[in-house]
C-alpha cells in the first residue's frame, strides 16, 4: 500500500514535468507582457515598444510593455525575477542592470545570473564622447592632450556614482590617462549643464543627444563600436583614435524568468530576430545611433558575459561600491 502511495505522489509531481513540452508547443495561447523596469516615455521605454510591436504579429499574440520603474531598475527587475516561467512574462534589461549593477551593489533584490534565461540581444547603441562645441578639439586624440596640458580645465558630467555615463569615463580617463574632473548630476539631467557650457564633456549613449548633435548644439568627438556609424559617418571610432579596448555599448535584450522552457525561448527568440530585420525597425535604430542584432539565446549568453566581464574590470579599478 505505501509502495502504491509513493507511485502516486511521484506521478503526480511528474505531471507538470511532463505537460511542459505540450504547453510549449502550444505557446503562445494569450497575450504577452514585457516589465520593462523604467518610467513610460523614457530611451529604453521607447526601444522596448518599438521591438514589441515587432513581435506581436510574429507571435500571433499581443504583446505590451508592463513599465516597473524605481531603484534604478532594482524593482521591475526583481518583479521579473519572481515571474512563472511561463513565457508570458518577459523582462527587458539593460546594460545597468544585468552588466553593471551585480558589481556595484553587494546586495540585489534578484541574481543576474540565476534569475533570468537570456533570450535575445535586441540591439547596442554606440556611446559618444560628446561634448560642448566649444572645447577646443575636434576630435577624441586631440581632448586628451587637451587634458594633459590644462588638467583643471575640463569637466565630465555623469548621471551619479556607478552609472553608465561614470563608468564610462572613469574607463575612459584609465585607457588613455586623459584627465577629468567628473561632476556627478544624479536625478538631475546634465544635457543642460553641458548645452550651457558649465561642463564640457560626457560619455553617453548616442540616443540621448543625437537631437542637439544634428543641431550643432553638442558634438561628438569620438564614437564606440570597431567601424563608425553609418549616421555618424565623420565621427571616427575610439580604436581609430589608438584606444581599442575602450568599446562601451549600451544594450537592451529579451530575457525570461528562470525555468523557462527551451523551446519557448527559442520561439520568442526567434520573433526578435525577425523584427529586428524589419527595414523599418533598422532605420529608426539607425537615426539614433543603434545598431539592431537579434540573437540566439546561446549567442546572447555569450554576449552577457563578455561585457559583465567588462564592466566588471572597470568597477573593480574605479573602486565604485555603492553599498
Amino acid at each position: 500500500m505505501k509502495s502504491l502511495n509513493w507511485l502516486a505522489l511521484f506521478a503526480a509531481c511528474a505531471l507538470p514535468f511532463a505537460a511542459s513540452p505540450g504547453l510549449a508547443q502550444d505557446y503562445p495561447n494569450k497575450s504577452i507582457r514585457i516589465i520593462v523596469p523604467f518610467p513610460a516615455g523614457t530611451g529604453p521605454d521607447a526601444n522596448a515598444r518599438q521591438i514589441a510591436a515587432k513581435m506581436g504579429p510574429a507571435l500571433g499574440q499581443t504583446v505590451v510593455i508592463e513599465n516597473r520603474p524605481g531603484a534604478a531598475g532594482q524593482i521591475g527587475t526583481d518583479a521579473a525575477a519572481k515571474a512563472a516561467p511561463d513565457g508570458y512574462t518577459l523582462y527587458m534589461g539593460f546594460t545597468s542592470t544585468i552588466s553593471i549593477q551585480p558589481y556595484v551593489y553587494s546586495k540585489l533584490p534578484y541574481n543576474a545570473e540565476r534569475d533570468f534565461a537570456p533570450v535575445s540581444l535586441v540591439g547596442v547603441l554606440r556611446t559618444g564622447m560628446i561634448a560642448h562645441p566649444s572645447v577646443p578639439a575636434k576630435d577624441a586624440r586631440e581632448f586628451i592632450a587637451l587634458s594633459k596640458a590644462q588638467p583643471d580645465l575640463l569637466n565630465a558630467a555623469t548621471q551619479g556614482i556607478g552609472t553608465y555615463s561614470h563608468l564610462s569615463g572613469e574607463w575612459f580617463t584609465t585607457l588613455s590617462g586623459a584627465k577629468l574632473k567628473f561632476i556627478a548630476y544624479n536625478t538631475n539631467s546634465p544635457y543642460a549643464d553641458l548645452m550651457a557650457g558649465q561642463v564640457q564633456v560626457m560619455f553617453d549613449g548616442m540616443p540621448a543627444a543625437v537631437g542637439n548633435i544634428k543641431a550643432g548644439k553638442l558634438k561628438v568627438l569620438a564614437i564606440s563600436g570597431k567601424t563608425r556609424h553609418p549616421t555618424f559617418p565623420d565621427v571616427p571610432t575610439f580604436t581609430e583614435m589608438g584606444i581599442p579596448d575602450f568599446d562601451p555599448v549600451a544594450w537592451l535584450g529579451l530575457f525570461a524568468p528562470a525555468g523557462t522552457p527551451q523551446a519557448i525561448l527559442d520561439k520568442v527568440g526567434a520573433a526578435v530576430a525577425q523584427g529586428v530585420k524589419a527595414p523599418d525597425f533598422i532605420e529608426q535604430w539607425r537615426t539614433f545611433g543603434g545598431d539592431p542584432v537579434g540573437s540566439t539565446p546561446a549567442e546572447f549568453s555569450a554576449f552577457i558575459k563578455a561585457d559583465q566581464a567588462k564592466w566588471s574590470a572597470v568597477i573593480k579599478r574605479a573602486g565604485v561600491k555603492l553599498d
